[in-house]
């Protein structure tokens, strides 16, 4: 009976310790690194990551230049990258891979790099600086190891980020047209065309290309309205060969019926 009692409290010790801050400083406070390593998978294990974060940060200095170095910084990032702390699960997977270029865990380390990148990503509307930034990280991931399981999973994301980056210069483009700098407008949308010729806006691009062009041309002063309405119209011929039957057809035919009757009147009073 005293043999169970005294069992049962020691298991009453170790979990009081292992759920208390309390109990984390101690272990922290005892310099035993291996002993706060151990601590730290347990709460690790436990999927406690900011509890277990702290025990493995707490450790770290104890391991440098040993075997283990790359053991602990790994486990650090992981518990960041499990927290969603992505801002900081990227600054230390990133650091990681360039120190540790030969550790076990590089290729765990360069995935979650790349996921926390992904996982910052804003949505279209916003810069997407970072969207460019986790793109990059994505392929090389994808260039590195070809047979990863996750293969499939970067594939979407890089499609998903790809689509973020299109729609983006779309909407760059778009917001002159609204406004009516149409000018700046023309310029943004063949840009995009440029830079992402094989863009899910592509119709979408052409189109604002003649209906930038035409509105364009019907404010401009007189001696520039020839060149501007031929323009437009050279936009229409490019779109409806590509589309020849687009959403926008009706729209455009209206274009092209003014833009020709603008064309043949002025040509006729030369």
């Amino acid at each position: 009976m005293k043999k169970c009692v005294t069992t049962l409290a020691v298991v009453i010790a170790f979990v009081a310790s292992f759920c208390g801050c309390s109990g984390i400083q101690k272990v922290i406070n005892t310099d035993d690194a291996d002993l706060i390593f151990g601590r730290a998978m347990l709460y690790y294990n436990a999927e406690k990551w900011n509890k277990a974060a702290l025990l493995f940060e707490s450790c770290e200095h104890y391991f440098t230049g040993t075997m283990k170095e790359d053991t602990v910084a790994f486990y650090i990032a992981r518990c960041k990258f499990k927290a969603h702390d992505f801002m900081s699960s990227s600054t230390l997977l990133d650091e990681f891979r360039h120190k540790f270029g030969r550790s076990a865990f590089l290729e765990d380390a360069e995935a979650m790099y790349a996921i926390s990148l992904y996982n910052m990503c804003p949505g279209p509307t916003r810069d997407q600086s970072m969207t460019s930034q986790a793109v990059i990280a994505i392929s090389e991931f994808m260039s590195h190891y070809p047979e990863s399981e996750q293969y499939a999973l970067f594939k979407d994301m890089t499609d998903d980020l790809t689509w973020r980056m299109h729609e983006k210069a779309y909407l760059n483009a778009y917001t002159y047209y609204k406004i009516e700098r149409y000018n700046s407008a023309i310029i943004a949308f063949r840009n995009a065309l440029r830079q992402y010729p094989d863009s899910h806006r592509r119709e979408d691009l052409l189109y604002y290309i003649v209906m930038s062009s035409y509105k364009l041309a019907s404010n401009s002063v007189e001696a520039k309205q020839m060149d501007r309405y031929m323009s437009t119209l050279d936009s229409y011929y490019s779109f409806i060969m590509e589309f020849p039957e687009s959403k926008y057809l009706k729209d455009l035919e209206h274009v092209e019926e003014q833009t020709k009757r603008f064309i043949e009147k002025n040509r006729k009073e030369e």
